[in-house]
């Protein structure tokens, strides 16, 4: 070797080295091997490190919950669904003209643009909810719906029997107009507005409103559970496909949350339990999560507004200055977002309402009535009006049927609802000199004495709540609810047209009629019709019936032209002019209910199902789970 030739050179050792040499040679092999592997380590993005060092990470499809909401991981290794959902479609364009201003439209509304491709999800994370990336667009949730189907203590249907060889009865022959009458309706749309929102069948075209924040379809979402129950097979079909392939969720407008939340989630929802076919679940957890930057607030009370495309909220301008939350709108999504959680097993829709309950309990109510307007910000009340009709209807009718729908465990809704009821009594219901019984409206201890076509609901209401009263107060629950519901009669009887106005008074010698042309109208609204529909459930008296088809004759004779059904301007006219406007909630809630009165109990058995405000029928708990998803009070 050449280090022997060194001078002064002596070995050490079998090498041949001295002790300096071997520590120079020892020294220069060290740092060769740090350069070695600190380039190794250090370069940044070392796909070669990666393979060498790190085990690898399979995501495997299917696991993803449909939002990480934070502080609630991610469930993991549920069983894919039997029908696994199709992976979501590309992300479209926003449309920025779908951002439109709300206006407060006659009366209270109880209620636009396709705009591209179908849609990928990407959730607020503001709000708590990750972004779903493009391995992440299907709902891996499973929900056993055989096992759901196999609960149900009646057939959907009911259990008719075979209209062939069944002689054709009187209640034959009017369910079978009625069926008509939805069919025309459906086929009216499809024809001269498919896609839009709403049918203008005077001038037949599409509508398509300003307050789903650029969601289309509202007419086919509310259409799908009633074309199911006539057993229209075929519009059905035609429906189900647009949702398939047309109903796009990446818009970017401003949205009402409780008109969203009622006809589009509550729509999707019924349709799912109805059929069990996945994309109605997909499509409904998706705007669901849509709508929960709504309670980005410091109460957690929603705000009445949600923008898709920013995730920011807000009231109504008119509501109070813009400052205010509406009871009948964050207290109408209680049923939905109960039954998001059951169908997404994320426990963020359910514990969104269980706080607003929270709030509800713990703030002081007048004389324990609730007035219709409350601060999101500081969870007080802004005014103390108090209305069983418009702003405040739905906040009572989903107290009761939070009690029916969690299979009578929810006890907190329970009491709740029968100490409004309790308060209601006291303070807002009278007796007309001519011995009609109607709920007045209250504005800080004075009253109104009129009641609008919105609070016609409150005659079924009481009803469906009567079995479930203290049993000294069920009979007089019973008699309650039929005598507020023959007032609601007799404002249509009063007119020429038959059909009942927007709102009528009690004053002036005059009963249960409008006093003015601004309360004259009628918009199809389906109130009057739903009392009867449970009046007629619980009583089984011929009269209910009777009346059922009365409204039937009349939306033929005023109601119906060339291009669809339209609402009137005037009730009190016997050639009045019609608003050219075929209401959504028409086909979702009249015919729906007017098709039950003429119906057996069984055909959406009040054992199995609940509707929500919008008439979508969603079910009962029966599961021996139920604290799982909804809760024991």
């Amino acid at each position: 070797m050449l280090m022997r030739k060194v001078p002064g050179f002596v070995p050490a050792s079998s090498w041949g080295l001295r002790l300096p040499q071997k520590f120079l040679f020892l020294l220069f092999l060290s740092g060769l091997v740090t350069l070695c592997f600190g380039a190794l380590f250090l370069l940044p993005h070392s796909s070669r490190l990666k393979r060498l060092f790190l085990a690898s990470r399979i995501q495997q499809p299917g696991l993803e919950v449909v939002a990480d909401v934070v502080g609630h991981p991610p469930v993991r290794e549920q069983k894919p669904p039997p029908n696994p959902a199709p992976a979501a479609p590309a992300p479209g364009e926003d449309d920025p003209s779908n951002r439109a201003n709300h206006p407060r439209r006659n009366g209270w509304p109880r209620r636009t643009r396709p705009t591209g491709p179908r849609e990928e999800v990407t959730a607020v994370r503001g709000n708590g909810i990750a972004a779903l990336g493009p391995r992440q667009r299907s709902v891996p949730f499973s929900f056993d719906f055989n096992a759901f189907r196999s609960r149900l203590r009646h057939p959907v249907l009911g259990t008719r029997p075979d209209e062939s060889k069944e002689p054709k009865s009187q209640v034959r022959a009017q369910r079978e107009k009625v069926k008509e009458m939805m069919q025309f309706a459906w086929q009216s749309y499809k024809h001269y507005a498919m896609g839009k929102n709403e049918l203008r069948p005077l001038t037949k075209d599409g509508y398509e409103g300003n307050m789903f924040g650029g969601l289309s379809g509202a007419t086919i979402i509310d259409s799908l559970d009633t074309l199911y129950l006539m057993e229209l097979k075929e519009e059905f079909q035609e429906a189900k496909a647009w949702v398939e392939e047309s109903f796009h969720l990446n818009v970017s407008g401003e949205a009402s949350l409780f008109e969203v939340n009622i006809r589009y989630i509550g729509g999707l929802l019924s349709a799912f339990y109805l059929t069990g076919e996945e994309v109605f679940r997909i499509k409904a957890i998706k705007l669901g999560q849509k709508l929960l930057p709504a309670f980005n607030t410091p109460t957690g009370i929603p705000k009445g507004v949600v923008n898709f495309k920013s995730g920011s909220n807000g009231s109504w301008g008119w509501a109070t200055a813009g400052s205010s939350s509406i009871l009948a709108e964050f207290g109408s999504l209680h049923l939905e977002f109960l039954h998001l959680t059951e169908l997404s097993g994320n426990q963020v829709f359910a514990e969104k309402v269980r706080n607003i309950r929270k709030v509800l309990r713990k703030i002081d109510k007048p004389f324990g009535l609730y007035p219709n307007f409350i601060s999101p910000v500081s969870g007080n009340w802004v005014q103390h009006h108090v209305s069983v009709g418009g702003l405040g209807d739905s906040f009572y009718e989903y107290l009761i049927k939070s009690w029916l729908m969690s299979a009578k465990t929810d006890t907190e809704a329970k009491n709740m609802y029968y100490e409004a009821l309790e308060a209601i009594e006291t303070y807002l219901l009278n007796v007309s000199p001519g011995g009609l019984t109607y709920i007045a409206e209250w504005r800080g201890g004075i009253l109104d004495h009129k009641m609008g076509h919105l609070a016609c609901f409150s005659g079924g209401m009481i009803a469906l709540g009567a079995e479930d009263a203290k049993e000294e107060k069920r009979a007089h629950y019973r008699e309650l609810a039929a005598q507020i519901t023959k007032t609601c009669h007799e404002s249509y009887a009063r007119s020429d047209t038959k059909l009942g106005p927007e709102a009528f008074w009690f004053n002036s010698g005059r009963e249960a009629v409008a006093t003015q042309l601004s309360e004259s109208y009628y918009i199809l609204r389906p109130e009057v019709v739903e009392s009867y529909m449970y009046l007629w459930r619980l009583t089984h008296d011929p009269i209910y019936r009777e009346w059922g088809w009365e409204v039937v004759m009349a939306l033929e004779k005023h109601c119906r032209t060339e291009g669809g059904f339209s609402g009137i301007q005037d009730v009190y006219s016997s050639i009045p002019n019609h608003d050219n406007k075929q209401q959504s909630f028409f086909l979702a809630e009249t015919l729906k209910y007017l098709y039950l009165l003429f119906s057996e109990d069984d055909v959406l058995s009040q054992e199995d199902w609940v509707f929500n405000t919008e008439a979508h029928p969603l079910p009962v708990d029966h599961s021996d789970s139920s604290g799982r998803a909804r809760g024991r009070h």
